[in-house]
C-alpha cells in the first residue's frame, strides 16, 4: 500500500484491557492506529446500542502516540460514533479484542467484541474479531501477536467478501506450541445454562446465570476441533441472518 493503513481497533473488555493494549502495540506497526472503546467492561453485550440514554466520549492517553477515546456505550456504539462523529474518513480496516476468553461457536452469538467487527462490516469496513481462550485479566497475550499481524496483513492485501468479516481464537498455548491457522466453520454447539437462585437478606430472590458448554459437533472442519488441536480458528461470519436454504421449503406452504 503506498500509505499507511486507518486502522479502527475497539473491544468489549473496556480501553484499559491488557487485551486491546496488546492489539493496538501490533496494529501500531502496520498502520495509524485511533482507538474508540468501551469505558468499561462490555462483555455479553451481544449486539446491544444505546438508544434511551446519552453517550458520551473522551479523549484519553494510555500509551503510545496513537489517538484513543473512551466511550460510555458498548462496543457497537464505539463503531458507529468513531464512523459518524471521530474519523474524518472510513477506516481501511476495524479489528476488535483481543477478548479475554472464547468467541468460538455459538459464542459468537453473545459477544461485544464480534458484534463491534459486525458493526464495522454493516458499515463496509473489513473487520476482524481476535479472541483468545484465557479469561485471566493477566493473560500472556505476547504469543498471539504474529498470528494478529498476518490475518491483518492478508485481510489488508485481500480484503473480505462483501458482508463478511472474521472470527479468529486463538488457543491458550504458547506460539511453539500452535500448529497453525485453519479456516474452519462455526461448530454446533451450545450451553446448557442453569441459575443458581439465593435469596438476599431482604428475602428478595436473585440469580446468577451458570452452565457448561457442550459441543454436539464431532466435525473435525469446526473451530471447536481446530482450537482444540491446536491451531488457531478463522470464521467467516456475516451479518445477514437470513437462512437462504430455507426460503424454497416455506414457498410450498399454503399462505394465501
Amino acid at each position: 500500500m503506498s500509505k499507511r493503513p486507518l486502522i479502527l481497533v475497539t473491544n468489549d473488555d473496556g480501553i484499559t484491557a491488557p487485551g486491546i493494549r496488546a492489539l493496538i502495540s501490533v496494529m501500531s506497526t502496520i498502520g495509524d492506529v485511533v482507538v474508540v472503546a468501551p469505558d468499561s467492561p462490555q462483555s455479553g453485550m451481544g449486539h446491544a446500542i444505546t438508544v434511551n440514554a446519552t453517550l458520551y466520549i473522551e479523549n484519553v492517553e494510555i500509551d503510545g502516540k496513537q489517538l484513543e477515546y473512551s466511550c460510555s456505550g458498548t462496543p457497537a456504539d464505539c463503531v458507529k460514533l468513531a464512523v459518524r462523529e471521530i474519523l474524518d474518513r472510513k477506516p481501511d480496516i476495524c479489528v476488535s479484542g483481543i477478548n479475554h476468553g472464547s468467541n468460538s461457536s455459538i459464542n459468537v452469538i453473545y459477544s461485544g467484541t464480534m458484534s463491534a467487527a459486525l458493526e464495522a462490516g454493516i458499515e463496509g469496513i473489513p473487520a476482524i474479531g481476535f479472541s483468545l481462550l484465557d479469561y485471566n485479566w493477566n493473560a500472556n497475550f505476547e504469543f498471539c501477536k504474529p498470528f494478529v499481524e498476518i490475518i491483518t496483513k492478508q485481510v489488508l492485501e485481500h480484503g473480505l467478501p462483501d458482508g463478511v468479516v472474521l472470527n479468529v481464537n486463538l488457543p491458550n498455548l504458547n506460539d511453539k506450541n500452535i500448529k497453525g491457522i485453519k479456516i474452519c466453520r462455526q461448530a454446533r454447539a451450545n450451553w446448557v445454562e442453569e441459575f443458581d437462585k439465593r435469596t438476599n437478606p431482604m428475602g428478595r430472590d436473585y440469580y446468577w446465570l451458570a452452565g457448561k458448554f457442550v459441543n454436539m459437533d464431532k466435525g473435525e472442519d469446526t473451530d471447536e476441533w481446530a482450537l482444540a488441536n491446536g491451531y488457531v480458528s478463522v470464521v467467516p461470519v456475516q451479518f445477514d441472518l437470513t437462512a437462504h436454504h430455507a426460503i424454497q421449503r416455506l414457498n410450498t406452504w399454503k399462505l394465501n
